[in-house]
């Protein structure tokens, strides 16, 4: 009977699956699931190894964070790029585990249940937070971010997309179709020149520019739903428009030296970008510009945030950006949209203002006691 590392590995050979996902999957079983699973025979795990594993990583979570907060910066930068073990990572741990021992059922390499059914690992992704100015003052005092998930506001957007335009034309169509219209940084970066129509004020989202390993791949999204057309506002084809005559210029210049990429957004040499480097010229065009830090990707959070906070139907939304349900569009960002609760507040307010002014019309009054 084979030990757990031992099946992992063989089932990792054969395993037909999307490239990304296999790669994912084999940074899970070495990084976690060999480490502490590996000596286990197939035959002989159970869920007691799994909270074991998971107690562990709790463990290591708690040693990561004391030492992060260590006052001595040598002691810092002993865990200066290690991460914890969030709980996103356990739920993909366990799902992935569960995925192998179901495989090794149905071959009936054993018998019995799959112990990673019975072991739960709730997902808690982290929800979106608005910059408020409140937040921000405390961040210009204290450093401090209240949580990796944060958001810029339409103002923040607009601000930083003018000084994006005044100092970096190259990228600025990128960060505003980004930031207008939700798409991820793959998607941007791998959109195909046929499927944007700018005449029609639309484009189709239908390759995106993945990282395996030190390399990039092209491929489609990987959901159905990420499949997508996006309707374009006037200003994200003005933009769009400008830039396509820029890239041409470029591509004069260049001659026979231009690669054919079939890429809408290149760099001024005609390749394509790396989305490693659109994410640092973010990062460093962010800090630039004075603005409270958020992640490339949370571009795509404040789109999403500003166009429910306009009152655009979340299935729409969802659309746009490319959930396979609305309900995953619901739990992440209802929790940041401002005028619908700001919309029920006053609905109540003016519920109990109504009934006042009836009671008080009919003469009625509170009484003391």
């Amino acid at each position: 009977m084979p030990t757990v590392g031992e099946y992992l590995t063989s089932w990792l050979e054969h395993l037909t699956a999307d490239i990304n996902t296999i790669h994912g999957y084999e940074s899970i079983v070495r990084t976690h699931l060999i480490p502490h699973l590996g000596d286990v025979p197939l035959d002989k795990l159970r869920t007691s190894h799994l909270r074991a594993m998971f107690i562990a990583m709790e463990r290591r979570n708690a040693e990561i964070r004391e030492l992060k907060a260590s006052p001595d910066p040598a002691v810092r930068r002993t865990v200066a790029r290690v991460r914890p073990t969030g709980p996103v990572t356990r739920h993909h741990i366990r799902a992935v585990l569960r995925k192998a021992i179901n495989d090794a059922l149905a071959d009936e390499l054993i018998v019995g249940s799959n112990p990673a059914m019975l072991v739960k690992t709730p997902a808690d992704r982290a929800l979106p937070i608005v910059w408020e100015d409140e937040r921000i003052e405390r961040w210009q005092a204290t450093g401090e971010v209240p949580g990796p998930v944060m958001v810029w506001t339409a103002e923040q957007v607009a601000t930083f997309l003018d000084h994006v335009a005044d100092h970096d034309q190259v990228i600025h169509p990128m960060l505003h179709l980004m930031a207008y219209r939700g798409l991820r940084r793959g998607e941007t970066v791998g959109l195909r020149d046929t499927e944007v129509r700018l005449a029609k004020r639309e484009l189709t989202v239908n390759n995106q520019i993945a990282i395996m390993g030190h390399r990039t791949i092209q491929k489609p999204p990987k959901s159905r739903a990420g499949n997508r057309d996006i309707a374009l506002d006037a200003d994200t084809v003005r933009v769009l428009t400008a830039y396509r005559a820029r890239r041409a210029a470029w591509r004069l210049a260049a001659g026979d030296a231009w690669p054919d990429t079939g890429l809408f957004f290149v760099r001024p040499d005609g390749q394509p970008w790396h989305p490693n480097a659109f994410s640092a010229r973010f990062r460093l065009l962010a800090r630039n510009a004075g603005m409270p830090p958020v992640r490339l990707h949370d571009l795509r959070h404040s789109a999403a945030t500003i166009a429910l906070d306009a009152g655009i139907d979340i299935k729409v939304v969802s659309e746009q950006l490319g959930h396979s349900t609305t309900t995953l569009t619901r739990d992440t960002y209802q929790s940041v949209t401002k005028q619908v609760h700001q919309d029920a507040a006053d609905a109540v307010a003016a519920r109990i203002a109504v009934r006042a002014a009836i009671y008080r019309s009919e003469g009625k009054g509170f009484e003391s006691s």
